[in-house]
């Protein structure tokens, strides 16, 4: 039997802002009669992860390609591969059967052919919604644990600023360190996303980056004992000021770099001379690194969902074509939490 498999590919590399016209919408027929010596997985995707990082695999060049696996460029005209869980419709792979529920590398479309190798495993929901292991129990959630708890290493009453604090991985650091006993602010570009952050999730503060005009000024005033910990999902001038408002021995998680995504220009430029006089420790990270950890992690956030002490966050659109748009809000600020989108019911 054949279906037909819709999915989204970019017409030419983006090396600015994502528009809808960077986007297309293809389809092909798929067989699902499979030659039983391929060793080869069809999964019906049922929920893909939209991430900014997949805006530097789009690109002419951006060093980060050829740095990671998950990383690689991206040819305009082929499928794009992205976190996602699915399930099984046709299997030749000796581990998986018609039927499994499963999670790894999908693409952004209505189905994907895994050939053996790929990354892929049988996914056990633990009774949670799918879409969690998408985002909060999948790599945004890995990403937020590792970078806060294996680097920043936070104590309780500690001082911890995080930036983009509403996106898919600051509104869990924020979440993590307010259990750990630290005092928490955040930032986001809305008065909608301030209240959210302090009357939902739990922050002690929070502020609207958008309306402040000397951002330095405006840490101080939340900060003026100083800043412990920053997890930053920024870069730019606000790590800049970020630096300058540290402590001694303080730490930096460097999760991403959304505002030189766009301009290249806006590279952060923090003062070395406080860097190393404060002996402030900066590190960039990849969720990849920490695979060692992530039953921990797992384990740990499913008691933290079981007993209402973290809050899931999830921003999720319908439908293959709605990828571009959903793609296209996170750098227009428009989304709240992590951003998914529900390919196909189960």
């Amino acid at each position: 039997m054949d279906v037909v498999n819709r999915y989204i590919t970019i017409n030419n590399h983006v090396n600015g802002a994502p528009q809808d016209s960077d986007f297309e919408l293809k389809a092909f027929p798929l067989a699902l009669s499979l030659d039983p010596a391929s060793n080869v997985v069809i999964v019906k995707n049922l929920y893909v992860s939209i991430d900014p990082y997949q805006l530097n695999r789009m690109k002419s060049f951006s060093a980060s390609q050829k740095t990671s696996d998950f990383a690689v460029a991206i040819v305009p005209g082929e499928a794009i591969d992205t976190y996602g869980v699915g399930k099984v419709v046709a299997s030749t792979n000796p581990e998986f059967d018609k039927g499994d529920i499963v999670v790894g590398l999908l693409n952004w479309g209505e189905f994907t052919v895994i050939k053996a190798g790929g990354m892929l495993n049988k996914l056990n929901t633990m009774g949670f919604p799918l879409s969690y292991h998408v985002g909060i129990l999948g790599f945004s959630g890995l990403t937020a644990y590792a970078g806060l708890f294996d680097i920043c290493k936070p104590k309780k009453g500690e001082k911890v600023f995080v930036s983009a604090a509403l996106g898919s991985v600051g509104n869990l650091v924020g979440q993590f360190a307010k259990l750990s006993g630290c005092y928490v602010v955040g930032c986001a570009g809305s008065k909608e996303k301030v209240a959210l952050l302090k009357e939902k999730l739990g922050f002690d503060d929070a502020f609207n980056y958008r309306e402040e005009t000397d951002l330095n000024s405006t840490l101080k005033s939340y900060f003026p004992n100083g800043i412990d910990i920053y997890f930053d999902n920024v870069g730019g001038e606000m790590q800049e000021v970020a630096v300058s408002n540290m402590n001694i021995n303080g730490r930096i998680a460097v999760c991403g770099v959304i505002s030189e995504y766009l301009d290249s220009e806006k590279r952060a430029a923090p003062s070395m001379i406080e860097v190393i006089y404060k002996r402030i420790k900066i590190q960039g990270f990849l969720a990849g690194d920490y695979l060692n950890i992530f039953g921990d992690f797992l384990s740990t956030t499913c008691d933290h969902l079981r007993t209402g002490k973290i809050q899931p966050l999830e921003d999720i659109s319908d439908g293959v074509e709605s990828i571009p748009s959903a793609f296209i809000s996170l750098y227009r600020g428009q989304n709240i939490g992590k951003k998914i989108v529900k390919i196909a019911e189960e």
